[in-house]
């Protein structure tokens, strides 16, 4: 074999070890990272905390969960759909990041759609309406007088531009009352505040309220549920309380950057459904009332599409702007 023959060998056995269907078939072969763009103790970290360890031993290689928050969700967001489109680094996204944020905002750095690819989903958790005790009020209807009584006194809270906002505001703008919003970077600085009294209400998700609720730190009010949950019988629903058609679950899933190999993608997929089929991993959704939600990639996408439509709607009916 002459030098150039040689040398031209080297380089294509080089090129196919480059190729995406070469990392596709080695992969994955370093840590992988799922990046929460909220801080830790929020529903979105609980999701991501949930299945990182289960897909670890599945996929043979470590999964590290990092937060990196900052504006709403968008800061973690960008930073995954300019990462390398080589299935290392990934988000935990879904109805709030890539249904949500595309209906709120116009003038984005990134496309929460055409930047991501959807790798799987995770799982759904519901949302309940909670105050803190100190407020006068056990019903819905009583949290409403309340806040008629007294104009501008009530408060909540919540990251900017995510569904426990968007159910707020539409309260909000159904019964007619002003209960101004606190923002906050995440769900977990939320609840903290409202478990001190600096804020009054809440809109967030059994994953992290079921027990605060169980241990009467704080008081639900109604379900957003088409029915009532098992574990709070005596709580109704937000259309038992005179609101229907308020938004239910929110879907949390993985994304990768657009351009991440579909061999890739697909063995991401896999490794997810059936990381959701442990029987540990299942006890610790069911402990928080969260129901595992495995499927294709293109069926998590739909999924959004259609939460988008939903979220678009409570937008244009609220006028829901945020900088």
């Amino acid at each position: 074999m002459t030098i150039r023959a040689w040398m031209t060998a080297v380089v294509g056995c080089v090129l196919a070890l480059a190729s995406p269907h070469a990392d596709a078939q080695t992969y994955p072969t370093r840590v992988i990272r799922i990046v929460v763009p909220f801080p830790p103790g929020g529903p979105t970290d609980v999701a991501a905390r949930l299945i990182a360890q289960p897909l670890a031993e599945t996929l043979g290689q470590s999964v590290i969960v990092e937060n990196q928050n900052g504006a709403g969700g968008r800061t973690g967001s960008r930073f995954v759909a300019r990462s390398a489109p080589d299935g290392y680094t990934l988000l935990m996204g879904g109805t709030n990041l890539n249904a949500i944020i595309p209906a709120i905002y116009q003038n984005l750095d990134y496309d929460p759609v055409k930047s991501f690819t959807a790798v799987a989903s995770v799982a759904s958790d519901a949302v309940v309406m909670v105050v803190n005790p100190t407020v006068p009020a056990k019903t819905v209807a009583e949290f409403v007088q309340a806040a008629k009584a007294n104009p501008g006194k009530l408060k909540y809270g919540s990251a900017p531009g995510i569904a426990s906002h968007l159910a707020s505001e539409l309260l909000k703008y159904r019964a007619g009352i002003d209960v101004p919003f606190i923002p906050y970077r995440g769900g977990g600085p939320a609840i903290t505040d409202l478990l001190g009294g600096q804020i009054d209400m809440i809109f967030n998700n059994k994953s992290v309220l079921l027990a605060l609720i169980q241990g009467e730190k704080l008081r639900a009010l109604a379900v957003t549920a088409d029915k009532r949950w098992p574990e709070l019988p005596d709580v109704p629903t937000m259309r038992e309380a005179g609101f229907p058609d308020f938004p239910s679950d929110i879907v949390y899933g993985l994304l990768a950057p657009a351009g991440t190999p579909d061999a890739i993608v697909e063995k991401l997929n896999a490794s997810v459904n059936k990381a959701l089929h442990s029987e540990e991993l299942r006890a610790n959704l069911a402990k928080l009332g969260i129901e595992a939600r495995s499927g294709t990639p293109q069926a998590f996408g739909a999924a959004m599409a259609e939460d988008m439509a939903k979220y678009d709607e409570i937008v244009r009916l609220t006028g829901i702007k945020v900088d």
